[in-house]
């Protein structure tokens, strides 16, 4: 989601990016549009990256499932947060969302959520082969 655009509007015949997770790309005035420059949206930012983070450090906690779960619930929390936060941006654009269409990032969240709930049907998936091998000792 770094450098993916989340909403894009169309501005004189072409389609402009106008809102990322690092910050707003377009200047606007009056409802009207000036240039495009990037104003960071810090907070955003750095929760994208912790979002992204605690992901990457849930795959390296396979030796602790029952962690590991519970992490990839806080994630699913945690990204559903980050999505909703987006809107509340998106929604402070000038003109609102009315016009603009959404991007490949608007959609990364939810994918992100699908594979973070197939992880737990694979750490379910584990600990069942686990339970089942130590039942034949």
């Amino acid at each position: 989601m770094l450098f993916l655009p989340i909403l894009t509007k169309e501005v004189n015949g072409t389609s402009l990016p106008i809102l990322y997770t690092r910050g707003f790309a377009a200047s606007w005035d009056a409802g009207e549009f000036i240039a495009i420059n990037i104003k960071p949206i810090y907070p955003l930012l750095i929760t994208n990256i912790a979002v992204a983070f605690i992901c990457l450090m849930n795959i390296f906690n396979y030796k602790k499932r029952s962690f590991q779960k519970r992490i990839a619930v806080l994630s699913i929390i945690l990204i559903g947060g980050f999505a909703f936060w987006c809107s509340v941006y998106a929604k402070k654009l000038p003109g609102g969302i009315e016009g603009a269409s959404f991007g490949i990032g608007a959609y990364l969240p939810a994918l992100a959520i699908l594979f973070v709930v197939l992880a737990i049907f694979g750490i379910n998936k584990d600990e069942r082969l686990i339970r089942s091998a130590e039942r034949l000792r």
